[in-house]
């Protein structure tokens, strides 16, 4: 099987250094990398163009205009892009696990979307890394991170865990899950009414609920380090979007990825 990996950026050169960097480790290539780029200066290009030169595979920067916070719409331009059959998405803020990739297509199927686990590292932590430009995987005993389980790595419990599937909409998470490709295309990918941040995860992930499409949570695999940075607050408008999604069991929005397609 096939995959693209999508990395959603804005603005964090550096942090996006990191990332694509160990991408660049995994055991398990994707065969081409999409940075989702929400209006970026030329700085991030500049990251794009250095790590291209220690990848064998293609990176393709997918970049709009800066005219505000238009994460649906980046995501859908990356995922028009895309020519592989199954998506793996990530946010240029999330570094990756050597078997990030590996883990997220060993349980891909049609109708199922996949969440992996996510590491919140600490800031003091977090800046060092971003200042040498090197990941060191966090200490368990150390103060690098604070939910400190979700380091753990153990597919067998993974396996074991897998079989528990939900609908349920709380603790969704866009900085880190896969599905295939024709699923998005089902309910016309990330809805472009938002236009502000938050909540675009959960819409998206609401509609595919409303399709029969079940979610499955990687514990214990499908791991990434988040960057330290301060959580944005999201507008109540979108809470109204998300919330008239989940009243009309709706499974399409007016505005979505067939504008690309």
């Amino acid at each position: 099987m096939n995959c693209s990996l999508i990395v959603c950026t804005y603005n964090w050169p550096d942090a996006l250094r990191l990332v694509l960097k160990s991408v660049a480790t995994q055991s398990i290539l994707p065969n081409e990398i999409i940075v989702a780029d929400d209006g970026s200066d030329k700085s991030t290009l500049k990251v794009i163009k250095d790590i291209s030169n220690i990848l064998s595979i293609p990176i393709i920067h997918s970049w709009q205009e800066d005219i505000g916070c238009r994460i649906p719409h980046s995501r859908n331009r990356a995922i028009a892009k895309s020519n592989y059959e199954y998506i793996i998405m990530i946010d240029g803020d999330t570094v990756l696990h050597e078997d990030f990739i590996k883990d997220h297509k060993r349980f891909a199927q049609i109708g199922l979307y996949i969440q992996g686990s996510r590491v919140l590292l600490q800031s003091t932590f977090s800046d060092n890394l971003i200042n040498k430009s090197l990941f060191i995987k966090p200490s368990f005993y150390l103060a690098h991170a604070k939910n400190k389980i979700n380091m753990l790595r153990l597919p067998f419990l993974t396996k074991v865990m897998s079989h528990f599937k939900n609908r349920n909409i709380k603790r969704i998470r866009g900085c880190n899950f896969s599905l295939f490709k024709e699923d998005i295309i089902k309910v016309n990918g990330f809805n472009e009414e938002i236009t502000t941040w938050g909540r675009e995860d959960s819409e998206f992930v609401q509609r595919l609920f409303n399709r029969r499409v079940y979610k499955q949570h990687l514990k214990f695999s499908g791991i990434q380090y988040h960057l330290y940075h301060k959580e944005k607050v999201h507008n109540n408008t979108n809470d109204k979007i998300l919330q008239s999604t989940i009243n009309n069991n709706a499974t399409w929005c007016n505005l979505g990825i067939d504008r690309y397609l």
